[in-house]
């Protein structure tokens, strides 16, 4: 079982997103029980609240279902030995994460799998949710595709 964890600042936002797009992504090609996939947060700002709302619509928007009752976590040191894949938004959560569990080579950002490696933007601070989804939707799917390559795994 492949075992990922999405991270950002607050785990309302961005990390969310991208762990209920994965599970979608993975879900559609029948990879479920290949997979283990959730989502946490470097900072515990947002500790035990839900997904933000805006991005609860957006899931909704897109058809992607997701947990209603997440409820946000922090990534702690013990979690790089718990996971084959920590997934950081941006540069600056990968920053974090490295603080958290120390340097390790089972870290990178969400965009580095895609033919265009950048941040997600926070849609936090841009407002712009549409552009959020439509960035880690590709990473998703650029993420999905080298894990298939990479772990030979057929659907």
């Amino acid at each position: 079982m492949i075992r990922i964890c999405f991270v950002c600042l607050g785990n309302i936002c961005r990390s969310p997103m991208a762990e209920f797009i994965m599970k979608d992504l993975v879900n559609k090609k029948s990879l479920q029980d290949k997979f283990y996939i959730v989502s946490k947060a470097t900072s515990d700002e947002e500790l035990g609240n839900n997904i933000y709302p805006p991005v609860q619509a957006k899931l909704r928007e897109k058809g992607i279902p997701f947990d209603e009752q997440k409820r946000v976590c922090c990534l702690v040191e013990d979690d790089r030995d718990k996971f084959d894949y920590i997934i950081g938004m941006e540069e600056y959560n990968v920053q974090r994460i490295e603080r958290i569990i120390g340097k390790s080579s089972n870290v990178y950002r969400l965009l580095d799998f895609t033919n265009h490696p950048r941040d997600v933007a926070d849609p936090w601070y841009t407002r712009n949710f549409e552009k959020a989804y439509e960035d880690i939707l590709e990473g998703c799917e650029a993420f999905l595709n080298y894990l298939m390559a990479k772990e030979k795994i057929s659907n």
